[in-house]
């Protein structure tokens, strides 16, 4: 839980602190646990980076302390921050209260994560649904309809934006939302940078799902489809829902 790796005091993760939490995620080889087990140990990135060289090698090592120190990526943390600035972005860290409540229950909660659209939808009641990229079109069916209608009795409709039963489902919860209904929202957690979409065939679905829903990801911008990333964006789907 988010308490166990931030104090009570450290809670408030001002635009200020972005670029501290862009540098602490883009550490090379340091992972997501022990950034958390640095969070735990010293509070906010900006105090990790205050910390000498023989505390942070208590935590991590001293070969990760080293990379710690390194001179931050100040061309890439720019890049994060500019997207952040555009309409429709933002950048959620474990010390926003904004980061969803449910994602402090996983054993490996990322510490940043991209967001397109509607955060608020990361708070809501929602449950998974996923498929076969090769469904049959039966199978598509189902998936839209099972989405649709968990959509129209206010569940927010998690999936990955994969062909398929994913994309079944996200269309599914789109147009339970049309006209004007009372839609749960759909949420797409990819396993790419979230400047790119992956598969293309998805552009246009990642397009309405961003002006109607969010599209999340923890990977860096310009990530690309990496395949062992896919599975573990899967522990996103399954932490943000109450099913899957």
């Amino acid at each position: 839980r988010r308490r166990s790796v931030l104090s009570c005091s450290t809670m408030t993760a001002a635009s200020a602190d972005l670029p501290d939490w862009l540098r602490l995620a883009a550490v090379p080889g340091l992972g997501a646990e022990r950034q958390r087990s640095l969070l735990a140990a010293f509070g906010l990135p900006r105090h990790i980076f205050a910390a000498g060289r023989s505390a942070l090698a208590g935590v991590v090592g001293r070969e990760l302390a080293d990379a710690v120190l390194a001179p931050p990526p100040d061309e890439y943390i720019e890049r994060a921050l500019a997207w952040a600035a555009e309409p429709g972005s933002h950048l959620l860290t474990l010390a926003d209260e904004a980061y969803p409540r449910t994602l402090l229950d996983i054993a490996d909660p990322p510490v940043l994560l991209y967001v397109k659209g509607d955060p608020a939808l990361l708070q809501c009641p929602a449950i998974a649904l996923v498929g076969a990229r090769s469904a049959t079109a039966q199978g598509e069916a189902n998936a839209a309809a099972f989405a649709q209608s968990l959509a129209e009795a206010g569940l927010v409709i998690v999936s990955g934006l994969a062909l398929g039963v994913d994309a079944a489902a996200h269309r599914g919860a789109l147009a339970a939302g049309a006209g004007g209904g009372p839609g749960g929202g759909t949420v797409a957690v990819i396993g790419t940078g979230i400047d790119r979409i992956y598969p293309a065939r998805n552009a246009a679905l990642a397009r309405e799902i961003a002006a109607c829903g969010a599209i999340v990801s923890e990977f860096p911008l310009g990530t690309p489809p990496l395949p062992h990333n896919f599975p573990r964006r899967n522990r996103i789907i399954a932490g943000l829902s109450q099913g899957v």
